[in-house]
């Protein structure tokens, strides 16, 4: 899955990696290490501009809530449930297949969190000497330092107790697709943490290469096959894994220290 994400650059740096065509300053976003769910993300997508009279799709940065609200839900309340897609239902499942079809985005990040209940932990909690074991954050993201680039859908949802000026009437939301986690070795393992992403969790954000970008943008293309092609896992050995402070566990912790790297597992979560 993903629950929580590293996003730290900034409009000039997106624009430069994803050709972005138009972004508003107004809808710029401070660096932030700690996403989580209902926050505002960047996110890049194909789009005719608004009143525009050319209807080509323009490569827009775009600032959205993370956790989709599908058109015809009756209020807005379910979208931090819907943060995750799977890549393997998404074309099937009504709150999100029509979005598939024609409203997908990239969500640029630094990369994705994810937890792990250490050995020691796990035998606490088998022997009843704790109920909550603590786990391990590490931090997944490209090995070579690219952006990771996560395949995502938006929706628009039209708050009807509003008035059509105001400028909270519609809400533009995402969601990220996940797949199933690689198994095979990591780019970069350190000896005593996990050798794989699937030894981490089962589930991670489906990362886009940039061969892919152009083709999973397009909103003309609204073949279910041709799309679903587009949702198979990148090669494998391009991440890299690495333990990070337990401070990220609080959302309300952000900063760049939280993406340092630990030299081991912290005390007592042992992988």
């Amino acid at each position: 899955m993903c629950g929580r994400y590293a996003a730290s650059r900034g409009p000039e740096d997106l624009a430069g990696i994803f050709e972005i065509e138009k972004w508003e300053p107004q809808e710029t976003l401070e660096p932030d290490y700690n996403v989580a769910p209902t926050k505002e993300v960047y996110a890049v997508l194909d789009r005719p501009l608004k009143d525009a009279q050319d209807p080509r799709p323009v490569r827009q940065l775009r600032k959205l809530k993370w956790g989709l609200v599908p058109s015809w839900a009756k209020t807005p309340e379910g979208g931090a449930r819907m943060i995750n897609a799977r890549a393997e239902t998404v074309h099937e499942k009504p709150s999100y297949r029509r979005a598939f079809s024609t409203r997908r985005c990239i969500l640029p990040a630094d990369g994705y969190y994810e937890w792990v209940t250490g050995k020691q932990e796990r035998d606490l909690e088998v022997e009843g000497r704790r109920k909550r074991p603590r786990k391990q954050p590490y931090f997944v993201t490209p090995a070579d330092g690219s952006v990771f680039a996560m395949a995502g859908l938006y929706e628009f949802w039209r708050d009807r107790t509003l008035p059509d000026d105001h400028p909270a009437a519609w809400w533009v939301t995402c969601s990220v697709i996940t797949t199933e986690a690689e198994a095979t070795p990591l780019a970069v393992a350190s000896p005593e943490g996990p050798h794989a992403l699937a030894d981490i969790h089962p589930r991670m954000p489906l990362m886009l290469t940039q061969d892919r970008w152009d083709a999973w943008l397009d909103p003309a293309r609204t073949d279910p096959d041709e799309l679903t092609s587009l949702l198979t896992p990148p090669p494998a050995g391009l991440m890299r894994a690495f333990p990070v402070s337990t401070a990220v566990s609080n959302v309300r912790n952000n900063g760049p220290e939280l993406l340092k790297e630990l030299d081991g597992p912290e005390e007592g979560t042992l992988f």
